[in-house]
């Protein structure tokens, strides 16, 4: 089984909720819960609560970074791609122009300015 780049899968259910995570992520209450989650943090410190209840402040941002790694990942794996995308329909059009067929690649290079709608 080959792993395919994730802007050449297409858009699938795992594509949509992680456009739908990283908007949320990037909203003023996502920041307020990780404010709150590193508040819960210091003061399990501070008060020198159970070690159990230590652990655990930990371990949820743990695993929050581990989801915001994640998420982070494949946006930056998304835009990579349809930045490539783009240059390539650019490339492709100089190159046809230059060639003096300039026909085909009006639309070409269109859809592919429009790139980060499809991905």
């Amino acid at each position: 089984m080959a792993v395919r780049h994730p802007a050449e899968r297409g858009r699938g259910r795992f594509e949509h909720f992680a456009e739908s995570a990283s908007n949320m992520t990037s909203s003023p209450a996502f920041y307020v819960f990780c404010m709150l989650l590193v508040a819960f943090f210091v003061a399990a410190h501070a008060a020198h609560l159970a070690l159990s209840q230590q652990m655990l402040a930990g371990d949820l941002m743990t695993c929050v970074t581990l989801l915001l790694l994640a998420l982070l990942k494949n946006s930056e794996r998304r835009a990579e791609r349809a930045v490539q995308r783009k240059l390539d329909a650019i490339i492709a059009a100089l190159l046809e122009q230059s060639d003096g067929e300039a026909r085909g690649v009006r639309q070409d290079l269109r859809k592919a300015i429009r790139m980060e709608e499809d991905l």
